[in-house]
Order: structure tokens, then C-alpha cells, then sequence
């Protein structure tokens, strides 16, 4: 039986709202936000996604531009032992996922740490937790389409011998006159997304199973090159370069949480959303691991240095033809595509629980009932997101996602430890052990990683802070749904199992 917490009753003004510091500190209760789950203006968001589609969201969310990308960055840090540093990463990203699992199974809701920190930390900070988010899936979006792009470039060349026009491939400012590509993925996952999330699901399960088979392809055809001698020395840096490396490596792990804006669409949540979480970890780390230990036997490690596009760079020194640097590129081609609909699927998610709560308009949470899906705030996100990778230079700008990601990060952290203060016996489907040490070991680990970002990126996380501090004061406090609502409406409660 559930009972309401001791204590005198909260103070009101005369038109029965809450003063302003309490306003800000109000907390949504756990029970309040899964009562809610589905619901949205004009209909309800379907349960269709079962635990092999939401593993699939989170790895095609994760398994993109990282592994084709960034290890050409790493191995010059860490050498041979670049895949220790993928173990590194992938054990620094397991403390937070582990937080993850276990308020995705707590609070199976859409709104993913949005929601979680309304529940734990209180309106203002639950608001600047889904404007991070909005930062983070925005703008990923868009950098994402802009990479997609330029792969679909590089496929074109290898199969066709010539590749698009700068003008049509390009925004202004990067010699360009409009990013065609870029607005084409965009559009094509706002298709797959209207037209239902199981459906989607579908899709990207399809896209996650190519991009993963283009994977192993390349270790395939790669093995024939591995020669022992470019293992030795394994270390040549030292545990300092595999640890440079693992940083550098830690967000090619970003996109595991997004499981856990499928919430109001999982079949079984408290159950499938946690073993979703952990399993999609699991199996991206084994294959970047692989990749990783196949790239740098088969090319020495000091010939990674400024090499964006390793793999393909292998493949071509291995075989001596351009058949399969253009296969690897189509795999790649799919694999960004894949990322671009299940972070769309993401932000459209998190508007939607924010919009049912006061917080933006109520249009981003208006469900269509014969597809089951925020078409409106499907089409609103496509288009501004699509718009921002055709038309405008975002260069640095694509940085900020790694910290709004890490804030993120940091407040599910958090939040893990108040729900076990404050409701220490309420249902878990899944505990983090050794609580709160390893909550507090994924919050340190958050921060050093955002103190380690360089100033221009703090800089624009303090001018979108501000941003989202005027539309909060100006709209969101106002029209936040518990605004009015008296204590027994906005005020945790506790329970036993």
C-alpha cells in the first residue's frame, strides 16, 4: 500500500500554485509517471518492441561513425593495445549503463533521464537535463546526416568513379551551396518513423544486421594481411596511451541509452529494457574490440596517424582493389543511416514526455491514433534537424553533443542514488550492485570527461544553458502541468514491494 509522506503541507499561493523555489523543486512521483506511460493527446503510443528490437535500437543508436572514424584517431595514442582501450571505454560507459538498467526497468517511461531526474531531482533540473538531451539528439542528428553524406560520396566514387557536386554535398561556409545527402537520410528515417515504431524497429534491425555482417567482412577479408610483427610491441605507450585512448574511445559508446526512450513501446519493459541496455553494451564492445585487434595487425600502428578512414585504407592494401573499400563504405553508408533514424526515434520520444508534462508545447505529444506516433512532432523534429545539417556549417558545434551526453550521464548517476534513499522499497527489475559506489564511480567518470572538454565546447553548453533557462522562466515553469497542483500531487511517495 502506498502512503503519503509525513510532513506539513506544502505552502500556496492564493491561487493555489506553489512559490517559486518550490516550483522549481518539485518532484513528479514514480507512480504518477508510469500511469501516464503511452498516453498523449488524441492517442496512445503503441507497445509493439520486444527485447530483440530495443537491443537493436541501442546498438544502431551506438554502432555508427565511431569504429569507421574514430579508431584511426586512437591508435596512435595506444598502439597495438587500442583494444584494451575499447575495454577501457566500454567498462567506463558500463557504470552508467548499469544506472541506466536500472531506472529504465524502475521508470519504463519515454522520457529516458528526463523523466528519471523529474522523479529524483526536481523540475528545473529534470528541464536542464532534457534540454541537454535536446542538444545532444539534435545536433547528433545532424552531424550524423552530414557524415552519411559524405560516405555516400565516397561510395559513389568507388562504384562510379565520381561523386556528387560540392555544391549539392556541402553548406554554405564548406563549399557548398546546400547539403543534399544530409536532408535525404533525415527525411528518409522521419519516413520510417511516421510510419510506426515497430515498423521502424524493423527497419533498423534490418540496417544493424547489415552494417554488423560489413563489420565482420572487413575482419574477414582484413585477417589475410595480420602479420604478428605489427602486434610487438603491444604497449608502446604505455598504460598512459591506452588510458588517452580509452578517452578518445568513450564516445563511440554514446547512443546505449537510447533503449530507454522506448519505454512507453516496450512489450515487457521493467524486464526487456535493462537486459536491452546491458546486452547492446555488451555486443558493441566485442565487436569494436574485434575490428580494433584485426586493423592493427594487419597495418602497423604508426601508419594510423591522421587517418580518417582506416578501415577502408586497409581493405585497399590488403586485397589491391576498390571492391571492397566500396562495400565497407556501403556498410557504413547503412550504419549512419541506422544512427540517424534511432536518434531521431530518441529526441522525438523525449519532446513527447516533455510536452505531456507542460514543459514545450503541447503539439510534440499529440499521438496519431491510427499509426500510434507523434507524427507532428516527428515531422517539426525532421525538418529542423534535416534544415540544420543541409543548410548550416555546424563544425565544432557537433562537440557539444559529448556534453549534454555526460550531463546526462552524470544526473541518471545521481538519480540511482536518491530513488534508493527515498524509496528503498519500491519493485526493481534490476539493481546496480554495489550501490551507490558504482553510481558514484559513473558520476566521476562523467565529470572528469566533461572537465576534460576544451572551452569552445563549454562555451556552447553555456549559451544553449542560457537559451533553455529564458524558455523555461518564460514558458515552462508556467505551464508545467504540477504548477497548480497541490502536494499530494507533486510529492514523492513511499511504498514496499
Amino acid at each position: 500500500m502506498l502512503e503519503q509522506e509525513a510532513g506539513p503541507p506544502a505552502a500556496q499561493t492564493p491561487d493555489g500554485r506553489q512559490p517559486g523555489v518550490r516550483r522549481l523543486t518539485r518532484r513528479k512521483p514514480v507512480e504518477a509517471l508510469v500511469s501516464e506511460g503511452g498516453h498523449g493527446a488524441g492517442g496512445e503510443l503503441r507497445r509493439s518492441l520486444g527485447l530483440w528490437q530495443l537491443t537493436m535500437i541501442s546498438i544502431g543508436a551506438t554502432l555508427g561513425t565511431g569504429i569507421f572514424v574514430v579508431l584511426g584517431e586512437a591508435v596512435p595514442d595506444a598502439g597495438p593495445a587500442v583494444v584494451l582501450s575499447f575495454v577501457v571505454a566500454g567498462l567506463t560507459a558500463l557504470f552508467s549503463a548499469l544506472s541506466y538498467a536500472e531506472l529504465a526497468g524502475t521508470i519504463p517511461v519515454a522520457g529516458s533521464s528526463y523523466s528519471y531526474a523529474y522523479a529524483t531531482l526536481g523540475e528545473l533540473t529534470a528541464w536542464v537535463c532534457g534540454w541537454c538531451l535536446l542538444l545532444e539528439y539534435g545536433v547528433s542528428v545532424a552531424a550524423v546526416a552530414v557524415g552519411w553524406g559524405q560516405y555516400i560520396d565516397e561510395l559513389l566514387h568507388g562504384v562510379f568513379g565520381a561523386g556528387l557536386p560540392a555544391a549539392l554535398s556541402a553548406p554554405p561556409g564548406d563549399g557548398g551551396l546546400f547539403n543534399v545527402p544530409a536532408l535525404v537520410v533525415v527525411l528518409l528515417a522521419m519516413a520510417f518513423l511516421l510510419g510506426g515504431a515497430k515498423e521502424s524497429a524493423r527497419a533498423n534491425t534490418v540496417m544493424v544486421t547489415v552494417k554488423i555482417l560489413a563489420l565482420l567482412v572487413f575482419c574477414a577479408v582484413a585477417a589475410a594481411g595480420i602479420r604478428a610483427g605489427n602486434y610487438r610491441p603491444f604497449m608502446p605507450l604505455g598504460m598512459a596511451g591506452v588510458s588517452a585512448a580509452g578517452a578518445t574511445l568513450f564516445f563511440s559508446y554514446i547512443g546505449f541509452d537510447a533503449a530507454s526512450t522506448a519505454g512507453e513501446e516496450a512489450k515487457n519493459p521493467q524486464r526487456d529494457l535493462p537486459r536491452a541496455i546491458l546486452l547492446s553494451l555488451v555486443l558493441v564492445t566485442a565487436v569494436y574490440c574485434l575490428v580494433a585487434a584485426v586493423a592493427v595487425g594487419a597495418r602497423p600502428w604508426q601508419r594510423f596517424e591522421g587517418s580518417e578512414a582506416a578501415l577502408s585504407g586497409i581493405l585497399r592494401s590488403v586485397t589491391g582493389h576498390d571492391f571492397w573499400p566500396a562495400l565497407l563504405a556501403f556498410g557504413a553508408v547503412v550504419a549512419i543511416a541506422s544512427v540517424v533514424l534511432t536518434v531521431l526515434y530518441g529526441q522525438t520520444r523525449i519532446l513527447f514526455a516533455m510536452s505531456r508534462d507542460g514543459l514545450v508545447p503541447a503539439v510534440f505529444a499529440k499521438v496519431d491514433p491510427r499509426s500510434g506516433t507523434p507524427r507532428a512532432n516527428t515531422v517539426i523534429v525532421a525538418a529542423f534537424c534535416g534544415t540544420l545539417a543541409a543548410a548550416v556549417p555546424l563544425g565544432r558545434l557537433a562537440d557539444a553533443t559529448s556534453i549534454g551526453t555526460l550531463f546526462a550521464f552524470a544526473l541518471v548517476n545521481i538519480a540511482v542514488i536518491v530513488l534508493r534513499r527515498t524509496r528503498p522499497g519500491m519493485r526493481r527489475a534490476f539493481r546496480v550492485p554495489l550501490s551507490p559506489l558504482f553510481p558514484l564511480v559513473g558520476l566521476g567518470l562523467c565529470l572528469w570527461m566533461m572537465f576534460s572538454l576544451d572551452t569552445v565546447t563549454w562555451a556552447v553548453f553555456g549559451v544553449w544553458m542560457a537559451v533553455g533557462a529564458v524558455v523555461y522562466f518564460g514558458y515552462g515553469m508556467r505551464r508545467s502541468r504540477l504548477n497548480a497542483a497541490p502536494r499530494a500531487a507533486t510529492a514523492p511517495v513511499s511504498g514496499e514491494e
